[in-house]
Order: structure tokens, then sequence, then C-alpha cells
């Protein structure tokens, strides 16, 4: 089991903070993003940016890193400003 946690804009398209997800076995953080677009079409539109910034267990990574059961993923948009 996973858990992932969706900050800023995407929690709040998605009326969703977090969830929890069976794992199987390990895969790409990009492998989890197919996964949770396949879900519906909310999740497809919410997540359809690649610039989408990701976390695991805290630490900012890319998308070609390993996803382990007990493992903390997190979302969210690209920050802004100036």
């Amino acid at each position: 089991m996973i858990k992932i946690l969706f900050f800023g804009a995407l929690r709040e398209r998605l009326q969703c903070a977090s969830l929890q997800m069976p794992l199987n076995t390990p895969c790409a953080v990009s492998e989890l993003l197919n996964q949770l677009r396949q879900q519906s079409a909310l999740f497809a539109g919410a997540l359809a940016d690649n610039n989408l910034l990701c976390a695991l267990n805290q630490q900012l990574c890319g998308t070609e890193v390993l996803v382990q059961s007990g493992d903390e993923v997190a979302f969210f948009p690209p920050v802004t400003g100036g």
C-alpha cells in the first residue's frame, strides 16, 4: 500500500487531499501517474500536465524513481511566482 498526496490546485481540482493505493510490485512514478490518469476523466485532466512536481517520501524526485510499498508520493503543480 502507498499513500498519495495532492497539493495546491491539484487538491482543489480533484477535491481529494490524499488516497491509499495498493502496490504489489515496485513501479516508476510515471507508471503510477498513468494508473491514476486511468481512474477517471477528472484524474486524467488534473494530472495531464507533464510539468507536475513529485516527491517520494518528502524528497523531490523525477518520474523515473521507483515507488515501493509503504512509500508516500506527493504531486503538486509547478511553483510560480515573481
